[in-house]
C-alpha cells in the first residue's frame, strides 16, 4: 500500500507542475531570475546576454527582460529616465511606485498597456527590468499574471 501511495505522489507532482505551466528564466550575466507564464515562448538569450524576449503570439502579449548598468546618479534616477523614455515613446504613465531598490510603473497607449518592474541588483551598480505588454481588453486576465511575475522577479544571491 505504501508503494502505491508513493507512486501516486510521484505521478501527481509532475502533473500539478504541468497544470500550472509556468517556466523559469535565469540571467547569468546580471544575476536575476523570473517565472515565465504558461503560453509564452522565448527567442533565446540576447547576443550580449543581458536578457530575453518571450511572447504569447496568439494573444499579442510580449514579455521582455533585460539587465543594464545604472548610468544615472542612482537607481531612482535611472527609473525616472526609463519612465521619461516611455513617455517620449507615446505612453501615458498611469501608475508608478519607486523605492531605492525597486520600482514599478505602467502606462497606456491607445488599446495597448504595459507594466514595468525594475530591481536594483546585488552589486548596487546595475539593475534588471521586466516589461509586459498586452491589449487593454486583456487587463483583467493579465492582472494575476503580472502580480505573479512581480513576486517571482528577483536578484540572485543578495
Amino acid at each position: 500500500m505504501r508503494i502505491l501511495i508513493v507512486l501516486l505522489a510521484l505521478i501527481a507532482v509532475p502533473a500539478a507542475a504541468q497544470e500550472l505551466g509556468w517556466g523559469r528564466y535565469d540571467n547569468a550575466r546580471f544575476g536575476y531570475t523570473s517565472e515565465i507564464p504558461a503560453g509564452f515562448s522565448g527567442y533565446g538569450e540576447s547576443d550580449n546576454g543581458d536578457g530575453q524576449i518571450f511572447d504569447n503570439a496568439g494573444k499579442a502579449q510580449v514579455l521582455s527582460f533585460w539587465g543594464a548598468n545604472i548610468m544615472d546618479e542612482n537607481f531612482e534616477a535611472e527609473v525616472a529616465s526609463r519612465m521619461g523614455y516611455a513617455e517620449r515613446d507615446g505612453w501615458n504613465i498611469a501608475y508608478q511606485a519607486v523605492t531605492p531598490r525597486w520600482a514599478s510603473f505602467s502606462g497606456v497607449m491607445g488599446q495597448r498597456m504595459f507594466y514595468t518592474r525594475m530591481i536594483q541588483l546585488c552589486d548596487g551598480s546595475s539593475y534588471a527590468a521586466m516589461t509586459v505588454q498586452y491589449s487593454a481588453a486583456q487587463a483583467a486576465d493579465m492582472k494575476p499574471k503580472v502580480e505573479r511575475l512581480v513576486k517571482g522577479f528577483r536578484a540572485d544571491g543578495c
